[in-house]
């Protein structure tokens, strides 16, 4: 009964989202949408530090879709100077921000149950599941793919530290609006589509080989 009761006092978006998994659809490489993300945040502790800014696009079929992004600023309820070099977002900048509710509210709406891929996905997933937590809600259910676990699946990947700068490099993909959300969400579209489109080149792979991973990675 108490279950019932709280699953309904869900607010609405959410009950959209869950419901988007009820019936599972047979993914393929031509039909499933894959949504690349990254966030910018005020450290690198999720339970503690905050997300200031969320970045992504969508790409199905080897196409990346320029008119299908999400690229929002939240409001800072915590401030770290120390990353401000890296990042560039100071606490009271002139960018549009919405409240961390509302951020990952719409975040939630773009993504739905779409396959979503982030470099060293672990602690992007975790900021946004710590997020939905602090909403009273639970952690994201869609599929996620790592670019730097599915590097390592390449014939020939003899980095152990592979870091988004150095794959940019022997990828050939020019480092544009690096360590902005929307600038890395790019960028490792791009990653994503070289090592896929070098992967099919070397064997033949099936839809599920992206989510096989016998070795846990660090995050950074």
């Amino acid at each position: 009964m108490f279950d019932w009761f709280k699953k309904n006092k869900h607010p609405e978006f959410w009950k959209h989202y869950m419901s988007l998994f009820k019936h599972k659809e047979q993914l393929t490489f031509n039909n499933c949408r894959f949504v690349v993300f990254d966030t910018e945040t005020t450290g690198l502790v999720p339970k503690t530090d905050r997300i200031l800014s969320i970045g992504a696009i969508a790409l199905q079929e080897n196409t990346l879709f320029v008119n299908d992004t999400f690229d929002q600023f939240l409001q800072q309820t915590h401030f770290n100077k120390s990353t401000v070099e890296i990042h560039g977002i100071i606490k009271n900048g002139s960018q549009e921000k919405l409240s961390e509710k509302k951020a990952i509210e719409e975040f939630i709406k773009y993504i739905g149950n779409s396959v979503l891929v982030a470099h060293h996905a672990a602690f992007d997933i975790a900021m946004i599941n710590e997020a939905l937590k602090r909403m009273g809600l639970k952690s994201l259910k869609n599929k996620t793919i790592d670019t730097g676990v599915l590097y390592k699946k390449l014939a020939n990947s003899s980095k152990k530290h592979v870091n988004l700068d150095s794959l940019c490099t022997e990828f050939n993909i020019p480092p544009q609006d690096r360590h902005t959300a929307a600038g890395d969400a790019y960028i490792t579209a791009l990653l994503f589509l070289k090592i896929m489109s070098r992967l099919k080149k070397e064997r033949r792979i099936s839809f599920d080989d992206l989510f096989r991973n016998n070795q846990r990675r660090g995050l950074l």
